[in-house]
């Protein structure tokens, strides 16, 4: 999970570094006035921010995603752990109503494990 963080991370940052770098080498080598220029350098910087604001959503999807799963996974293991536990009271309540039984004769009784 960890690993998949990373690699989203370095390809997000390799992604916007690689635009920056060829919007700047485009617009350095093209012909254009100082207006044209600074209208390219707007738009070229609207589209990184609608490009990293869908990588924002997209994690914070998936991040709500791993979140409900975990959620659920933890909800069904105290389910189980409490089914568990029901059972072993059970068995543990069994074991002692026949202990009580088998110990707790009347007081003229013997036992016959003596023939």
């Amino acid at each position: 999970m960890s690993r998949d963080n990373n690699i989203s991370k370095g390809l997000l940052i390799g992604f916007l570094t690689g635009a920056v770098v060829g919007a700047a080498v485009a617009l350095l080598y093209a012909p254009k006035s100082g207006k044209e220029l600074r209208e390219d350098l707007k738009n070229k910087a609207e589209d990184l921010k609608n490009d990293a604001e869908k990588y924002i959503d997209s994690a914070k999807e998936k991040a709500s995603q791993t979140i409900n799963d975990g959620k659920r996974k933890a909800e069904q293991l105290i389910a189980d752990a409490k089914t568990k536990v029901d059972q072993l009271i059970k068995d543990a309540d069994n074991v002692i109503t026949n202990a009580r039984n088998k110990y707790s004769k009347p007081e003229g009784e013997t036992t016959s494990d003596n023939a």
